[in-house]
């Protein structure tokens, strides 16, 4: 009997087959753990999503809103637009690579700017 088990080990525990699924509420209830990440994201993309609002500023420059409030306004959109995309960029890439991934390609995202505008300034 050496050598020869008893019983076949079973491929999926039993605890794992009759474990529910988690609520989708619990899943999504540690969103703090994505803010670093949507930060960066939103970040990285602030600025090639801000040149893309010039239409904007150029309504609500010849709009009926004072030139103060129209700039907050124009501001506060290109944040908010910035964040949404931020989020979505985050989700997505933490989906399909994992949260720990999307955050450092945000990073590598947010930091590539600043330097290729150090390395242009070189060469002019």
């Amino acid at each position: 009997m050496l050598g020869t088990p008893s019983q076949p080990s079973p491929a999926v525990p039993a605890a794992v087959e009759a474990a529910p699924p988690m609520p989708l509420s619990d899943a999504l209830a540690d969103w703090r753990a994505l803010l670093p990440g949507i930060a960066i994201w939103a970040l990285a993309l602030y600025g090639p999503l801000s040149l893309q609002l010039g239409r904007l500023e150029e309504g609500l420059a010849s709009g009926p809103l004072a030139g103060g409030s129209g700039e907050v306004l124009l501001a506060i959109g290109s944040l908010l637009l910035a964040l949404v995309a931020g989020l979505a960029v985050d989700l997505l890439l933490g989906w399909t690579l994992g949260p720990g991934w999307a955050s450092s390609l945000g990073l590598l995202a947010a930091l590539w700017g600043p330097f290729l505008a150090l390395a242009s300034r070189k060469d002019s």
